[in-house]
């Protein structure tokens, strides 16, 4: 008689056992994955509007199964900051300018060396053949690339105009504090800039401590550093490069299907704030005339031959330092020397 109680207690249990392991289960697919990605680019930019396009796309996508929570404005701090924060899991990714991507895999940065392209087509055309080396570099170090993007042509802005490499040596120059690029180039100009974090920047410019910035046009908008400068130097030091990043960690846990949809959205949102970025910051120049800003034409000490010598000190400096690889400038410089070439021929052939 005592066989039957025994029976069915054994098959509630099964019950109950199937029970919890489906809805286990369940949980377990259903889990939502938060990523916290922080950006200096305020609310309200272009930039800002971009990545929550991309996270309301993903949130869909995924059917909520993985969300953004994005920071924007520095409020989790510098960059150097940030990625402090993601190594230790408080984020677990982050839009970066140049100086942040050189804490990640620092021969990137040779796209930013001061004075190396003409034109947004060279930029491509470079950029183009040295991205599976970037993505791989990102890798080895921890990060994975989900998209790639541009903060633009670097400007100087100033209260006084700078038209010639002495008037730079007069101006108080601000520069990215710990920037191993920034402080090359500065150096091989022989200018004696003064290190501040970014956050600092628009105080700094307020109290006199510095009177000269380098930013895109874009970035002195979104920065407001414009309002406290008069004078555009029309002379690009650099092409200001930027990277979507998260944790490889982060990445590698998230379910494969996440990871693809991330990757892919990444890849797709990176493209669009370069067109944008580009396109806001020929419009921002003219925007920033109009308000009255005074673009200065350079005199022949700002010419092409004085550049190209302030350009190859930084890069022997940054290979001394081991920042960026001797033989990855050379790789560059072929690739560039290759698109001359090649722009070169197709202007003969059309005037043949």
């Amino acid at each position: 008689m005592n066989k039957y109680p025994a029976l069915l207690c054994w098959l509630l249990s099964i019950i109950l056992l199937t029970a919890t392991a489906l809805t286990s289960t369940s949980i377990q697919a259903e889990k939502v994955h938060v990523l916290k990605f922080a950006t200096l680019a305020p609310a309200g930019t272009t930039w800002v509007r971009l990545l929550q396009d991309w996270a309301d796309e993903v949130k869909k996508e995924s059917n909520g199964r993985l969300v953004f929570k994005i920071y924007p404005g520095g409020v989790h701090g510098d960059e150097p900051e940030v990625l402090k924060k993601i190594r230790f899991g408080q984020l677990q990714g982050g839009a970066f300018t140049g100086y942040g991507i050189g804490q990640i895999y620092s021969p990137t940065r040779v796209l930013e060396l001061p004075f190396l392209f003409n034109n947004i087509e060279e930029i491509d055309y470079v950029r183009n053949r040295f991205m599976p080396e970037i993505e791989q570099g990102y890798r080895d170090n921890g990060y994975e690339l989900l998209g790639w993007m541009e903060v633009g042509f670097i400007y100087f802005f100033s209260k006084t105009p700078i038209d010639s490499l002495d008037d730079l040596k007069e101006r108080r120059i601000w520069n990215w504090q710990g920037d191993p690029l920034g402080q090359a180039f500065f150096e091989a100009s022989g200018l004696s800039p003064v290190p501040l974090s970014i956050i600092d920047v628009y105080t700094s410019l307020s109290t006199g401590l510095i009177d000269t910035v380098y930013a895109p046009p874009l970035g002195a908008i979104a920065m407001q550093w414009f309002t406290k400068t008069q004078y555009i130097t029309n002379v690009p030091m650099a092409n200001g490069i930027g990277s979507l990043i998260v944790s490889r960690r982060f990445f590698q846990n998230l379910p494969q299907d996440l990871q693809k949809i991330l990757k892919r959205t990444g890849t797709a949102t990176g493209e669009m704030l370069v067109t944008a970025t580009r396109k806001d910051n020929v419009d921002g120049l003219k925007t920033l005339q109009d308000r009255g800003m005074i673009l200065v034409e350079a005199t022949e000490s700002l010419e092409t031959e004085a550049l190209q010598e302030i350009r190859i000190r930084a890069g022997e400096s940054l290979m001394k330092n081991g920042y960026i690889p001797e033989a990855t400038i050379n790789r560059v410089n072929q690739w560039l020397q290759d698109f001359r070439n090649e722009e070169a021929a197709e202007t003969v052939n059309a005037t043949d």
